[in-house]
């Protein structure tokens, strides 16, 4: 069997779209494992409600989208949009299906990135520089320092920088390789000589270790979650007296990668560099499938607006929002 086959055990009327639909899914490079887990309670769900013919009527899916009790936001937004995805792709299909709405579906879409200036970016990485040890992580004052700052200078997901073994950090070359990550892709991504510099100090103070083991090890060897770093990352924030708007709100970790994008646009504007000669350099190292989804990381300041939202809207139309200043 492929190394990514997977096998299906659906049974209601619709079992035959939901293998398709997931199967299309995959083949865009989403990976799409706790979204199989939905819909499998979804054909559970069709098939004890007596669904008796391939069509998604609006009193059947209805009750299984509705908010349960005590039930997180999140996972019921995530339900609706499955089910949201899996009714237009029936309706490609020329079958009939009721498409539910998603109630938090504007919230979650009105949030603005957090852009940490620069002077921000340092507060939080003296914040990191400044961290203890504890009981719990003996090593915390010597791992952070070095994921923050990877962060920020090479724009890496938070979930790519945890996944990264030894064996993946190629000194010689003075790359990260970064494998399978979103849409299945494995990138290298080259290293400043700063952050080479002290990757090394850092794997030198480790000792000798594996090429499978965590490269930016947790206390118990393995890998740091990210609730784990983003317990953290809230503690350097009100150091470096950065106010958090709570859950949901930010600034978030993964604002570091926006943030890396964005200093990345001023730099070479003021440059004066050919930016969109350099937008799809940029996609590709962020590792991004197209030069529109580097756009749309992308928060422009008022320190290089509105100039280059007209060079980025030659490649992507209005991908990127004109931020207006009070």
């Amino acid at each position: 069997m492929h190394a990514h086959e997977v096998t299906y055990d659906f049974h209601s009327p619709l079992a035959r779209w939901m293998v398709m639909f997931l199967e299309e899914k995959r083949s865009l490079g989403c990976h799409y494992v706790s979204e199989r887990a939905v819909m499998a309670r979804l054909d559970r769900h069709l098939c004890a409600v007596g669904l008796d013919a391939a069509h998604l009527p609006r009193e059947m899916i209805e009750p299984w989208t509705a908010a349960a009790p005590h039930e997180r936001p999140a996972s019921q937004a995530k339900r609706a949009t499955i089910a949201r995805q899996f009714a237009r792709f029936l309706t490609r299909h020329d079958i009939l299906a009721w498409y539910c709405r998603n109630p938090h579906a504007s919230r979650t879409d009105q949030y603005v990135p957090f852009i940490f200036t620069h002077e921000q970016v340092r507060a939080v990485i003296s914040a990191a520089d400044h961290l203890r040890p504890d009981g719990h992580a003996p090593l915390r004052h010597v791992v952070m320092p070095e994921i923050f700052r990877l962060l920020y200078s090479t724009g890496v997901r938070i979930s790519e920088a945890l996944a990264l073994h030894v064996a993946d950090v190629d000194f010689d070359r003075g790359a990260i390789t970064v494998f399978d990550s979103k849409f299945h892709r494995t990138r290298l991504v080259p290293l400043g000589a700063e952050m080479l510099a002290r990757l090394k100090r850092f794997a030198t103070a480790l000792g000798t270790r594996k090429p499978d083991a965590a490269f930016f090890p947790a206390p118990d060897g393995l890998v740091y979650s990210r609730y784990a770093v983003y317990t953290i990352f809230r503690g350097l924030l009100r150091k470096a007296g950065i106010s958090h708007g709570g859950r949901g709100s930010g600034p978030r970790i993964h604002d570091l990668r926006h943030t890396f994008a964005v200093h990345r646009l001023a730099a070479w504007y003021r440059q004066g560099v050919d930016i969109g000669a350099k937008l799809p350099y940029l996609a590709a190292y962020m590792g991004h499938k197209h030069v529109t989804g580097t756009a749309r990381y992308l928060r422009l300041t008022p320190e290089i607006f509105p100039d280059v939202v007209v060079l980025l809207e030659r490649f992507v139309g209005n991908a990127v929002p004109r931020l207006v200043t009070p």
